[in-house]
């Protein structure tokens, strides 16, 4: 894929950043550069290679979901200001 002047100025729009016509021809290179890493990037054969969330192996800590402190719901609304049938009240900012 590559991309030319006017694709280069499209998603500098988008993207909300100026830049002046003569420097179009240099961020649409760039553009093109980057693309050009991502297509040899999927030329990498990663057949058997586990997902990573991280670049050390660890584990979370898990504990059990249980409810400690239960059943405060007046408590709770009793700050809010404007609470009807037992939940929280907001103006509707939808139409």
């Amino acid at each position: 894929m590559s991309i030319d002047l006017e694709t280069a100025a499209k998603v500098a729009k988008l993207a909300r950043i100026r830049v002046d016509e003569d420097a179009l021809p240099a961020l649409a290179e760039e553009f093109n550069t980057i693309l050009g890493f991502i297509e040899r990037l999927g030329e990498v054969d990663v057949t058997g290679v586990e997902p990573m969330t991280s670049v050390t192996p660890q584990s979370l800590k898990r504990r059990d979901d249980v409810v400690t402190e239960g059943d405060q719901q007046d408590k709770i609304l009793s700050n809010a200001p404007d609470a009807r049938e037992g939940f929280f009240a907001v103006p509707k900012v939808v139409e």
